[in-house]
């Protein structure tokens, strides 16, 4: 199995966002969002990944097919600065879940960004937050916290580790 994790151009920003409909879909079983009048859930903040320097969205392939992808951004959930690595969006699709890829990816990504990270999960959904706390438990051999957070900026667990760029 061939994974690759690609930066997203620019030309490649409608098939991400096709991309994004599916993840918004499979999201709505927890934040109940509904569609739009023309059908669209349409993610508001998509077009800033092109344009904002402290955005950078990525695609992800498995043996060439699209599998899924990743937005990172700065910011911080506890005071709103941007000056921490978040997790903004992660999703990989239903038929490559659970084969390892996700931790692939999610390993591959904290090492393109070195220092402070904070990966959020809302309440409702355990299974990212289960996914979560393994993936960042083994990438840094347990030195991560948890926090639950219930402010403007955030509400749930946030796990808060540093990244190096040298670990495996």
């Amino acid at each position: 199995m061939n994974i690759e994790i690609t930066p997203a151009t620019v030309v490649e920003r409608p098939i991400f966002r096709n991309l994004m409909e599916l993840y918004q879909y499979d999201f709505s079983e927890f934040d109940d969002a509904d569609l739009s009048p023309i059908g669209l859930y349409d993610y508001p903040y998509l077009d800033y990944y092109w344009v904002e320097p402290e955005r950078t969205p990525f695609l992800v392939r498995v043996d060439s097919n699209l599998a899924g992808f990743v937005l990172v951004t700065r910011y911080n959930y506890f005071t709103g600065l941007k000056d921490t690595w978040v997790m903004a969006e992660f999703f990989i699709l239903r038929k490559y879940r659970h084969q390892g890829i996700g931790e692939y990816v999610a390993r591959f990504i904290f090492k393109q960004f070195p220092g402070a990270w904070q990966v959020g999960q809302i309440l409702e959904n355990s299974s990212a937050t289960t996914f979560w706390r393994k993936v960042i438990s083994r990438f840094t051999t347990g030195d991560f916290e948890e926090h639950q957070l219930n402010n403007e900026n955030w509400h749930g667990p946030i796990q808060t580790f540093i990244s190096q760029s040298s670990l495996p």
